[in-house]
């Protein structure tokens, strides 16, 4: 039995703010190394080196973690940030049964929005937002206030004519009906 590498390569997925790559397993192989790599200098990562006997984990950065099944093994990125877009290679080694292999099995690029800006924009939208809401309604105070005082003063105006000549109006007697 040739070692044979499944012909769907690598899964990547976005879940829960994680990218997840998954590679089938290689088959056949008794002994086999996952590497991710980042950037052009090709900078280890992650690894994962599976033996019959070991599963040996080996991370480098705080963010990737690895999973192993029968059948698959998973980097997990997680809480990726704005420095760490960049292109992420994949390689696969085969130690056993010989020959030796190494291969390329995947270049992606990973692009990281970052939280801190869709968080500063959301709030600077909403502080603009308000702004304009509080400035408007200090417009309208001002404008009511105006009026206010405007038919308050009409009002005592008119109210003062009417005191000093209603003494002085001339009022119909009521008359008696006869019977």
């Amino acid at each position: 039995d040739q070692p044979h590498v499944s012909g769907a390569q690598v899964m990547v997925e976005f879940e829960n703010g994680n990218f997840n790559f998954t590679f089938p397993n290689p088959k056949n192989v008794s002994e086999f190394s996952m590497t991710l790599f980042k950037g052009h200098e090709k900078k280890e990562i992650c690894a994962l080196h599976l033996s019959e006997e070991s599963v040996i984990p080996k991370s480098n950065v705080t963010y990737c973690q690895m999973h192993n099944s029968r059948s698959s093994t998973t980097f997990i990125l997680k809480n990726l940030e704005r420095k760490h877009i960049d292109v992420y290679t994949y390689y696969l080694e085969i130690f056993l049964p010989p020959p030796y292999i190494e291969c390329c099995l995947k270049e992606t690029y990973l692009y990281v929005q970052d939280k801190e800006d869709c968080f500063s924009l959301g709030l600077k939208s909403w502080i603009i937002i308000s702004l304009i809401i509080f400035a408007i309604s200090c417009v309208c105070f001002v404008v009511a206030c105006c009026f206010r005082n405007k038919n308050q003063t009409s009002e005592s105006n008119s109210h003062e004519y009417n005191s000093e000549y209603m003494p002085m109006a001339a009022v119909n007697a009521a008359k008696k009906t006869r019977i």
